[in-house]
């Protein structure tokens, strides 16, 4: 064993702790542990900390504190300011022993609260050849006895320095360190043969210091070695993600190996996402298992929701809807091929065994429909959804020879359609509104027991001024024949029926108030309509 030496000078008093460490074959430290640098700079602070005196005085014989330490030889090194430069005469297996005699304090003078400086010294000064000092924040002093060999070996950094002045015994000295910590151990890896079982175990964090400082020493094999941890190590979270893909894609221009780091992020095929994305959607609503489909359905509709934030060009939106579009008719022709089966009058008298498999299909083909409808919303890109809806005649056809039970699925995506176009988040044409209006408004209403009963999801008052909405954007003629129609069924069912009365009461002002008070005339219309009764 030997030892890292830390010497802290306060007004005239040195205090040494001698803190032991392992050194390699090769002659040189093991990368030293972070608590050696966290609990010296930990120490620094709270010495640099102005104290408050004693409230209580102290009497003139009064010692000041002393320590007693192990005799070592003198050095002959110069002292640099108040930072100790001596060297260590401790053997490498005893570790020097510090103890300390506690007295009584004296009142301190004004210096007080002038900071401490903390020098950590490394190596062996009798068998090195060159001297790095690190000149970190707040006084923190590392000095690092090294072979010149080794570091013209392995750094451009030092190959040059070295280069420069050619002394008996040079000494570097590096001003403004940022990561004095980081300095050593990317400088005793120079001293190790395999340098990425030494980066094991180690964190991402660390290892991208790591690659920052051998970056700035040129330190190229360190450099790969970080590069060949990163590639296999997990990042976690997309933060690290982030710090990892930035830190390596500045080490393009050093001509070493980052393609394979960053193929974790990256694909060289060129143009795979109108494809694979293609066939995510084939997968998801091909998928026949409940639990699985919909975690993935939920899972695939908040990662499109994400990228809807991103800036791209309108011709990936266009592909990406165009492959929407074209499983959203697959999933109606098969609806509309399933409908006709289910409305066959021997299909109700066939076994469950046979029945079953059809219903089950038509419910997922309009869960399926249901989801990319909700896509599409989310995209500002349903108008073609509705007009693809309204014109399913046929299909509307079939509705009512269906069991409620199995058809009342269409009448949830009629009304995901109605609350769209209410909201404004769909904007189709008014012939489109119309005939969606037309087409699907009575299946929808023939439903509505079933919806507000047994669909946990259906909100009553949101669909129904959905559905308001919608008619009070049609022309005033096309909204009375749809209202009146409504209102007959709402006379007969009641709660069982949309309750339009809202829409129904706009109606009512936009035709029979509104025209007066354009033309001038203030009578209500309660005067207006009212004969005027005589008296004779």
């Amino acid at each position: 064993m030997s030892e890292i030496r830390v010497t802290k000078v306060e007004q005239g008093q040195t205090k040494i702790r001698n803190v032991p460490i392992a050194v390699t074959p090769e002659g040189f430290w093991c990368c030293p542990s972070p608590n050696v640098f966290q609990k010296s700079l930990k120490t620094q602070n709270t010495l640099n900390k102005p104290r408050t005196p004693l409230p209580t005085a102290q009497t003139p014989g009064q010692k000041k504190q002393t320590s007693v330490t192990e005799k070592r030889p003198a050095s002959g090194a110069p002292k640099s300011g108040t930072v100790s430069d001596e060297k260590r005469g401790v053997s490498s297996d005893t570790p020097a022993v510090t103890a300390s005699v506690p007295a009584e304090r004296t009142p301190r003078s004004k210096t007080e609260n002038v900071p401490k400086k903390v020098s950590i010294e490394f190596g062996e000064p009798g068998t090195s050849d060159l001297r790095v000092i690190l000149l970190g924040k707040q006084g923190f002093t590392v000095k690092l006895n090294v072979h010149k060999n080794i570091l013209v070996e392995n750094s451009k950094f030092f190959a040059n320095k070295i280069s420069e002045q050619q002394p008996v015994f040079p000494c570097i000295e590096i001003d403004d360190c940022e990561d004095v910590e980081i300095y050593v151990e990317t400088i005793g890896l120079m001293y190790c043969k395999e340098l990425k079982q030494r980066l094991i175990k180690q964190s991402v964090s660390r290892v991208l210091r790591i690659i920052k400082v051998a970056e700035q020493l040129g330190f190229k094999s360190c450099m790969q070695s970080c590069l060949e941890y990163l590639e296999a190590v997990p990042w976690v979270g997309e933060e690290e993600e982030e710090k990892v893909v930035s830190s390596v894609r500045r080490l393009q221009s050093e001509g070493i190996g980052v393609i394979p780091v960053l193929k974790r992020v990256s694909s060289d095929i060129s143009k795979p996402h109108k494809d694979t994305f293609s066939h995510i959607l084939e997968l998801v609503l091909k998928s026949n298992e409940e639990r699985g489909r919909r975690e993935m359905k939920s899972v695939v509709l908040k990662l499109l929701r994400e990228n809807n934030c991103l800036p791209s060009s309108s011709d990936s939106v266009d592909s990406y809807n165009e492959i929407i579009y074209g499983s959203c008719r697959s999933c109606l022709d098969s609806m509309l091929i399933l409908f006709k089966q289910a409305a066959e009058p021997e299909f109700s008298g066939n076994s469950i065994d046979s029945r079953d498999p059809v219903v089950k299909q038509m419910v997922l083909e309009a869960d399926n429909l249901s989801w990319m409808l909700e896509i599409l919303t989310d995209r500002q890109a349903a108008d073609e959804f509705a007009v693809m809806w309204a014109s399913q005649q046929e299909l509307a056809s079939l509705h009512t020879k269906l069991p409620i039970v199995s058809r009342h699925h269409l009448s949830c995506i009629t009304s995901k359609l109605f609350v769209g176009i209410g909201k404004g988040e769909l904007l189709p044409s008014k012939d489109t509104r119309n005939l969606l209006l037309q087409t699907w408004l009575q299946p929808l209403i023939n439903d509505y027991s079933w919806l507000q009963h047994g669909c946990r999801s259906f909100d009553r008052k949101v669909v129904e001024e959905g559905i308001g909405r919608t008619i009070l954007t049609l022309p005033l003629e096309e909204q009375q024949s749809i209202l009146l129609s409504w209102l007959g069924s709402f006379l007969k069912s009641g709660d069982n029926c949309p309750n339009l009365q809202r829409a129904f009461e706009v109606w009512w002002r936009r035709t029979f108030v509104r025209p007066y008070a354009e033309s001038g005339n203030s009578r209500p219309l309660n005067q207006v309509m009212t004969p005027k009764v005589t008296e004779h």
